[in-house]
């Protein structure tokens, strides 16, 4: 025990002086890589002191947490943080594991550092803020082509007041009764894991536990709490549409966020040891490939015409809901589809400063079709998680094209998919 000790501060003073003198004179050493990790781990938990999203989930060690709750300053934590990116840059691997651990630790540590500079007061661009934390480069927004699916919708759903009032009318019809919620949800999640376990080999003892919330501006979250177990949560602040149920069941948990983390833990932690996975950053590359892959997973699962047949003949009948509307219900969420981007160009005008929150929110009814509560909302979680909200769509887009174009059949589809999760690519490495 007392030569780990020694080891583990030899280690770390190698990688203090590398860092203080900027060049690369340890490189290609795995263990000083390993303490880069370590380090990182201890900065993203002090950030998360200052900043209370940036810490999505901790699986690490106790003392570490208790450590991190008396930070160093704001500016200092900046500095280190820094150091850390510098130090990283002067690193090199010549392929193989060293070189991928490499890589998403470097990209994590480069997104920390645009967090940490945020949290100080500095400003960047929603395009910054989408390149340098998400790895993205966002692509040109054409509201004239949003007019244009809004005019088909409008065709669709002709009569009297906006646009937005007559679909939010109209998709109230599809709400699933409060009473009748939990049952439904819970079908839902026994098929999406019961088609997610066909093809990917999961612990024996995952679960995860199912909570309903209120005042979030989220419809769902999943809280990984380790040991292969996820602490889910759905927002009744709004009803939950009923061809929205199967798509919570899949993008919180199979094969998506819950899925995502037990492979995570078990695979790269449990079985790398890389440390650095204890912590999992909301802010970070690796939230366009967790949203983005609970995303395309609802389609992975229910491929085709599945979802509607499951909805049809499974979810209709047990919320005792009409579903002579059903045809008519695709054909406007097929248009809503082209819509999705909006949310984003919306978000970019007005975090960058050219339109104002109310002209934001007006802009959210008319482009996502929603009521003025729901807007707002949609605003308030813009606000909360900024950038954020592109790693939805485009993160979805990117992914289905990317396996797409290494998958032939649905079986390499899942294939690719379970390899992506564990593989430590990011946006930019998917269009390559």
């Amino acid at each position: 025990m007392q030569l780990e000790s020694a080891r583990k501060s030899l280690l770390k003073f190698m990688f203090l002086m590398s860092s203080l003198l900027g060049v690369a004179s340890a490189s290609s050493d795995p263990d000083v890589l390993a303490a880069a990790a370590e380090n990182y781990v201890h900065l993203g938990l002090e950030l998360g002191q200052y900043d209370k999203d940036y810490v999505d989930a901790y699986l690490g060690p106790k003392e570490w947490r208790e450590q991190a709750a008396s930070p160093r300053s704001k500016q200092k934590l900046a500095e280190d943080i820094s150091g850390l990116k510098a130090q990283l840059a002067g690193l090199s691997f010549d392929g193989g594991e060293h070189a991928l651990r490499h890589k998403s630790l470097s990209r994590n540590v480069r997104a920390m550092d645009i967090r940490v500079r945020m949290i100080n007061g500095e400003t960047f661009s929603f395009a910054d803020e989408a390149r340098l934390i998400y790895d993205v480069v966002l692509p040109k927004f054409d509201f004239a082509k949003y007019d244009q699916a809004l005019a088909k919708v409008d065709a669709l759903l002709p009569g009297d007041g906006d646009l937005a009032s007559r679909v939010d009318a109209f998709r109230s019809k599809f709400d699933i009764p409060k009473d009748r919620l939990e049952k439904i949800i819970g079908r839902t999640i026994d098929e999406c894991r019961a088609r997610t376990k066909e093809f990917i080999t999961m612990p024996e003892q995952e679960s995860f536990t199912l909570e309903y919330v209120t005042g979030k501006s989220w419809s769902g979250y999943n809280w990984y709490q380790g040991d292969n177990v996820s602490l889910m949560q759905i927002n009744q602040d709004f009803p939950t549409k009923i061809d929205n149920a199967t798509g919570l069941g899949c993008h919180e948990g199979y094969p998506g966020h819950h899925v995502w983390n037990v492979l995570i833990e078990e695979e790269l932690i449990k079985g790398k040891g890389w440390v650095e996975f204890n912590l999992y950053p909301l802010f970070s590359p690796y939230g366009l490939i967790a949203e983005g892959s609970a995303e395309y997973g609802v389609s992975l699962a229910f491929p085709d015409q599945e979802k509607a047949k499951f909805e049809l003949e499974v979810l209709y009948p047990m919320a005792g809901i009409d579903p002579s509307n059903a045809a008519l219900l695709a054909q406007i969420k097929g248009l809503l589809n082209e819509l999705r981007y909006s949310r984003i160009a919306v978000g970019q005008q007005y975090l960058d400063g050219h339109i104002t929150r109310q002209e934001a929110v007006k802009r959210t009814v008319r482009y996502s079709l929603v009521s003025a509560k729901r807007a707002d909302s949609s605003i308030s979680f813009l606000e909360q998680y900024r950038a954020y909200v592109l790693n939805y769509s485009i993160g979805e887009d990117l992914i289905d094209a990317y396996i797409d174009r290494k998958s032939d059949t649905h079986a390499e589809r899942w294939q690719q998919f379970k390899k992506l999760l564990t593989e430590l690519s990011t946006a930019s490495d998917l269009i390559q």
